[in-house]
């Protein structure tokens, strides 16, 4: 299955809703609480402590995991959850925040950028992304996705959002998808971002965009200079209803 990530609408409000999305491992409800684990931990809680508070989901950052300790690591302890000593679902961001905030080099293909740990050269693709999240064994991925800095000229937006439309085409399973070693699934949710930093003008023309992929989630981009719940208004309208 591509995206199997289902949802069911419990009460609406307009265009806002809640309900309760079905991931292969289990389901959360929305809107939740998601705690940030950059390494897959919280610093000071234990697993216990945020299951307690009522966490689902555990946000890991790829671009810190793929450096320490690395993901093949990670997968040799069966996982991000299992490395983490925490039973509830795990979700691992693209890496391209952090890697875009270093200055990389950008093109069609990919990204290439220098470790802030040690200085080493490292490439990032829309595939070895994808791979590297694989290897973690998380149980929702994010797409890699361009950063432009803002402000920018409207032909720096303009490519940014193709390349990030591109990229999400290129990240999208193949049919036949084998076991992931690391979740034993093949059923990770794989979605892509609706361009961040993006002027507040132009959120509606980026989220059709990057919808052009045919997926049933989209993530807002956070890094717009718009608040929060205004982005997610302007998105809805072309946005999935997932």
């Amino acid at each position: 299955m591509t995206f199997p990530v289902r949802y069911d609408v419990e009460a609406t409000d307009g265009s806002a809703r809640t309900g309760t999305a079905h991931t292969a491992r289990g389901p959360y409800t929305t809107p939740c609480f998601m705690p940030v684990g950059t390494r897959g931990a919280i610093k000071y809680l234990s697993a216990q402590d945020y299951e307690e508070l009522g966490a689902r989901i555990v946000l890991g950052n790829t671009y810190h995991l793929m450096l320490r300790p690395g993901a093949e690591t990670v997968a040799e302890f069966g996982g991000l959850g299992r490395f983490a000593g925490w039973n509830g679902l795990t979700l691992t961001d693209s890496g391209g925040f952090q890697v875009f905030s270093l200055e990389p080099k950008v093109d069609d293909d990919g990204v290439t950028f220098r470790s802030t740990y040690d200085g080493s050269t490292h490439r990032f693709t829309p595939e070895l992304a994808v791979h590297t999240q694989e290897l973690l064994g998380a149980d929702i991925q994010m797409v890699l996705d361009v950063c432009p800095p803002l402000p920018s000229e409207r032909p720096v937006i303009e490519l940014a959002v193709a390349r990030t439309s591109a990229w999400a085409e290129r990240a999208r399973p193949p049919t036949g998808a084998t076991i992931n070693p690391s979740s034993g699934s093949s059923r990770e949710a794989r979605i892509p971002t609706s361009e961040r930093r993006v002027p507040p003008r132009r959120p509606r023309w980026t989220s059709t965009a990057t919808e052009s992929v045919d997926c049933p989630s989209v993530r807002p981009g956070r890094r717009w200079s718009t608040p929060w719940w205004r982005r997610c208004r302007t998105c809805r309208p072309t946005g999935p209803a997932t």
